[in-house]
C-alpha cells in the first residue's frame, strides 16, 4: 500500500471527527429559531440551548442560590475577618481623608444628595428627633422627677442651715408632699406648652452648627469618638448580616434574578457570553474529536 493509502484512512477520521464535533457544539446555539419548510418543521432547530433557555435558566439561577450564593456562603465571606479588616481600613481611609477636608457637612453631603436632599435629610432627621424629646418632655413623669428633685434639694439646703437645726426641717418635710404635687402639674402644664418650640428651637440650632461645621472639624481631636463611631458601625453591620441576611436573600431572591437575566438576553448575547467563558474548552473538544478520528481511522487501516 503507498503512503496515500495509509495516512487515507486516518486523515479522513481525523477530518469526520472534527467536523461533527464542531458541528454539535455550533447545533447547541444554532440555529437561534425554529426553522421551517413549507410549514414543515425542520428537526433540530432551533438549537439546544435556545430550545431549552427558560429550563437551563430556571436551573441556573436555582444552583447559583442554592449553592454559591446562599445564607451560609454570603454570611461566611460578610462576616469573616478579611471582609471586617476591608471594612475597618476603609472606615479609617475615609477619616484620614476628611481630616484635610475643609468642605462644611452641608457641601459635603450635597456631592451626594444635591442641596434639596440635604435640605429635606436635615428636616427629616430634625423634625423626627424633635418628636422624641417632645415626647419625653410632654411625659408627666418627668414634672414629677423634677419636682421631686427640687423638693429634695430645698429640704437638704433646709437641714444644713441654722432653720434647719431650730426644728425648720420637720416643717419643710410636712409640706413637701403637697408642694410637690403642684410644682409637678405646674412644671407639666408649661412643659406640654413649651415643649414642641423649645424642642425645636434647639435641634434646629444644633443641626446648623452641624451642618455649617467643617468636616476636618468634625473628624479632627475626636479621637474616642471616631473609635465609638466605628465600633458602632461594625457592629451594626454584623447584626445586620447576623439577624437580617436570611430576609435580605428572600427579598432580594438572588435565583430569581439570575433568571430573569439569562431570560431578558437574546441567543446571539447569551452565545457571546457563553463562549467567552468555555471556548478554549470547546476548542479542545473539537480537537479531541479530530484526535479520536485519526487514531480510529489508523486502527481500520492497520487492520
Amino acid at each position: 500500500m503507498s503512503v496515500i493509502a495509509y495516512l487515507a484512512g486516518p486523515v479522513v477520521g481525523a477530518v469526520i471527527g472534527y467536523l461533527t464535533n464542531d458541528l454539535a457544539i455550533r447545533m447547541l446555539f444554532r440555529p437561534h429559531k425554529a426553522k421551517h419548510v413549507l410549514g414543515v418543521h425542520v428537526p433540530f432547530t432551533p438549537g439546544i440551548i435556545p430550545k431549552e433557555k427558560e429550563r437551563i435558566a430556571q436551573s441556573i439561577g436555582q444552583a447559583v442560590a442554592d449553592n454559591l450564593m446562599n445564607q451560609e456562603v454570603l454570611e461566611k465571606t460578610l462576616l469573616s475577618d478579611e471582609m471586617l479588616a476591608k471594612i475597618e481600613q476603609a472606615i479609617d481611609e475615609f477619616v484620614v481623608t476628611q481630616s484635610a477636608n475643609d468642605e462644611t457637612v452641608r457641601e459635603f453631603a450635597g456631592h451626594y444628595l444635591g442641596d434639596g436632599g440635604v435640605d429635606t435629610m436635615r428636616t427629616q432627621v430634625a423634625d423626627s428627633v424633635v418628636k422624641q424629646i417632645t415626647a419625653k418632655l410632654e411625659d408627666t413623669s418627668l414634672g414629677q422627677q423634677i419636682a421631686r428633685m427640687a423638693t429634695e434639694h430645698v429640704l437638704e439646703k433646709t437641714r444644713n442651715s441654722l432653720a434647719g437645726r431650730l426644728g425648720a426641717e420637720n416643717v419643710v418635710a410636712l409640706l413637701t408632699p403637697p408642694v410637690e404635687r403642684q410644682l409637678a402639674r405646674h412644671i407639666n402644664e408649661i412643659l406640654h406648652s413649651n415643649a414642641h418650640d423649645m424642642a425645636t428651637r434647639i435641634i434646629g440650632q444644633e443641626s446648623d452648627k452641624l451642618m455649617n461645621l467643617k468636616m476636618s472639624e468634625l473628624t479632627t481631636g475626636h479621637d474616642e469618638q471616631l473609635a465609638q463611631i466605628k465600633s458602632g458601625l461594625l457592629s451594626a453591620y454584623r447584626s445586620v448580616i447576623a439577624e437580617h441576611l436570611p430576609r435580605i436573600l428572600r427579598d432580594l431572591n438572588i435565583g430569581a434574578i439570575i433568571e430573569n437575566r439569562i431570560n431578558d438576553m437574546d441567543m446571539t448575547e447569551a452565545e457571546t457570553v457563553i463562549m467567552q467563558v468555555i471556548k478554549n474548552e470547546l476548542k479542545a473538544i473539537v480537537w479531541l474529536g479530530a484526535l479520536l478520528g485519526f487514531v480510529i481511522g489508523s486502527v481500520n487501516t492497520l487492520l
